[in-house]
Formats: C-alpha cells, structure tokens, sequence
C-alpha cells in the first residue's frame, strides 16, 4: 500500500471505531447487531433486522442515521399502503404561464437511510416498489426515470413471531437483502441499563461523526482490500457446500436444504469481509472475516426443503455445518 493510501485506511478505521462507540452509548448491547449493520452499509448494501417488537430496532437505525448525519426517513408498512407511497407520485401543478403541468413529488424512499418497518406486512405489490430502489438506486414513474440520494441503505424490519396479516417477503426480495440480521432479546443487565438509560434520564442527541461523502469515500476504500486466492477459494467452497449436492455439503445440508445459495451470496460474502477486515485494520481478507460474515450474509439465503421445514430446522445451523465441513476439507 502506498504511503496515501495507508493514512486513507488508518482515518477510515479510525471513523468506523469512534462512530460504532458513539452508537454503542445510546444502544445498548448489540454489538453483533451494531457490526453487521454497519458492514452491510459500507459494503454498500441493504439489511433486514428480524427481532420481537420493543428490543430497539427502530431506535438503533435512528441512532446509526445521526451518529453519520444522513437523512432518514421511516416507512409503516402496512396492508393498504400503495407503491406511490413510497416512491412518490406525479401531480398537477400549475407552472409559471399558470398552465397545468404533472410534477413529481418525491416519496420516502429518496433519503439515504430508508427504515422499512414492518416490511412484511405490506402486498407483494407494494414489497416490489422497493425492487428497483434497492438494486438501481432509481425509481421510474410513468416512464419517468429519478436517482436516489448516494449513499442510499433500506433496512427493514420484520417481526418473526406474528403471522397473522403478513406477507413473507418472496425469494427475489430477500436476496436483494446483503444480510439478515437477528436482533435478540437484551440481557437482564442490558434490561436494567436500557432502564437506566431511557426511564431516569433526559435523552440526549447524538454528535454527528462522519457525513454522506465520507460513508462513500470508506465504501470505496473497502473495496480495494485485498482477496488473496486461497481466501476466495475458501468463500467459493463455502457457498458450493450450502447445495445439497455438492461434494462439500455436509449430511445436514442434504438433508435439509432444497437450494443452497446463489452467486449474489458470494458477492455478498466478499463484500461484508472486505469491511470487516478494513474495520480490524487489515488490508486484506482473513479466513476469520469470511466467518464472521458467513451467518447474516447466507441465513436468508438458504431454503429448506419439507421436512427441514417441518422440523423447524435453522439455517444458522447448517452454516455452522458448511463451515467446519470446508474447513475441514481445507486441512485435509
């Protein structure tokens, strides 16, 4: 690495750190939850936040938001919200001549930090709408196409426990997803913290610690880091071992797993790797950083068949198998 290089990656480290410690004063507990967001979104993508209502999803990202002075908006998804009230729709509007002419009037979704919550409870039709957002970073109206604000992250939530009146999201979605993350449930320490903390006293703002142009200068700075051959090997074999036959699949994943894993998975995969290394401040990917990525990046990513369905298998479980059976076969 040269010399400007090196300070570029010791200031983005540097940022990283100081930003998850000011997020980890207002939120409590969570760190796992804090790192995964923050790798999705300077990896460049969009996460999914599953957890039981009340345990801080929607006040985690707001924390996140201001802690890097983006715009932020939140979405209620619900069953009768339409596409055009997320994308923004095209009204009458007399111009300056006082003629009528159609003028877009921009939704939600153009903000840099998008909270969909409760995105399952919204129609397949309106889940859609944020199809394009999230893959192009545009939305089209009546043929009209407009660009979103950069950096541009969805994070949504979902409630895992109540079925009633959702819509699960389809295979396309959640794929667009760079990770799923699984909020759990606080501590009885963190409980009394979190009591601590938000009951007895006044809630204070969090100081602004990087902007819009700075989370784009680390996104690119993360991509430079370096994928040594034996490393992508050890991605790509993990991604073959989620297919129930491949040779490196392990018993549980031929049992249990319909489809495995996609290309957009080892994409994803790498990406999240890269941000984990430059945060430990590496200039290059360790068999570790592919681990720790391996849960939230492929948990969404695997089906299960039947019976892995009816016995309520976990995916994070067949991972965990696919990890030591390529690790294994790495040794060998």
């Amino acid at each position: 690495m040269k010399d400007v290089e090196e300070s570029q990656f010791q200031q983005a480290r540097e940022q990283l750190q100081v930003t998850k410690r000011a997020i980890q004063t207002f939120i409590v507990g969570q760190e796992d939850v804090i790192n995964q967001i923050i790798w999705s979104m300077f990896a460049g993508g969009h996460a999914l936040l599953e957890g039981l209502p009340g345990v801080g999803k929607t006040m985690m990202i707001r924390t996140i938001s201001e802690a890097m002075d983006l715009s932020f908006s939140r979405i209620q998804f619900t069953p009768d919200l339409m596409p055009a009230d997320i994308t923004g729709t095209m009204m009458i509007e007399p111009n300056d001549q006082g003629k009528q002419q159609f003028t877009f009037h921009q939704g939600p979704v153009f903000s840099n930090i998008v909270l969909a919550d409760e995105i399952n409870r919204a129609t397949p039709k309106t889940q859609s709408a944020l199809l394009e957002a999230m893959g192009e970073q545009t939305v089209t109206v009546i043929g009209e196409t407009h660009d979103l604000p950069a950096p541009f992250f969805v994070l949504a939530t979902q409630n895992p426990v109540d079925l009633e009146g959702t819509y699960p999201l389809p295979e396309a979605q959640m794929d667009r997803f760079l990770c799923k993350i699984n909020v759990a449930y606080p501590t009885k320490g963190e409980l009394k913290t979190i009591i601590e903390r938000t009951v007895t006293n006044e809630h204070q703002e969090i100081k602004a610690l990087m902007n819009s142009s700075d989370v784009i200068a680390i996104q690119s700075l993360a991509k430079k880091i370096l994928v040594a051959e034996d490393i992508l090997d050890f991605a790509i074999n993990l991604v073959m071992a989620t297919h129930a036959d491949n040779e490196l699949a392990p018993d549980p994943i031929r049992s249990y797993v319909r489809f495995g894993s996609g290309p957009r998975g080892l994409q994803s995969l790498i990406k999240i790797a890269k941000v984990r290394a430059l945060m430990k401040g590496r200039y290059h990917v360790s068999i570790g950083d592919l681990k720790q990525a391996a849960l939230p990046v492929l948990r969404h990513r695997l089906f299960l068949n039947f019976e892995g369905e009816a016995m309520g298998i976990s995916t994070d479980k067949l991972i965990e198998a696919a990890i030591e059976a390529v690790s294994v076969a790495e040794t060998v």
